[in-house]
């Protein structure tokens, strides 16, 4: 059993930030990569940035030079700074974490966060 609990998600005007947390917990053994989706209305969801164990990270082509994920491995925690938001920028950001936990230990398993609303005005 995994739980994951995000927080930050708020209204904000364009051009500020927010900054997403995730926090994992259970009985883990191994966080594997951990990662930040997000879905607006209308439209599949899709990748923002994903994060290694080690520290090597992706991003969506739309965020790139504005979002930064990191991650805090002593905290099981996984972080994304928002800055220069934009309108377009407006969704339900997820969560995900690919953890071993010690009930299933040698098989990787998928982990969803709720979601968490993130509205950028014009």
């Amino acid at each position: 059993q995994v739980q994951l609990v995000e927080s930050g998600g708020g209204l904000v005007q364009a051009g500020e930030s927010l900054r997403l947390s995730c926090a994992a917990s259970g009985r883990i053994a191994i966080i594997g990569i951990m990662g930040w989706y997000r879905q607006a209305p209308g439209k599949q969801r899709e990748l923002v940035a994903t994060i290694t164990s080690t520290g090597t990270t992706t991003y969506a082509d739309s965020v790139k030079g504005r979002f930064t994920i990191d991650r805090d491995n002593a905290k099981n925690t996984v972080y994304l700074q928002m800055n220069s938001l934009k309108p377009e920028d407006t969704a339900v950001y997820y969560c995900n974490s690919r953890v071993t936990t010690y009930k299933e230990l040698g098989t990787w398993g998928d982990y969803w966060g709720q979601g968490t609303q993130v509205t950028v005005s014009s």
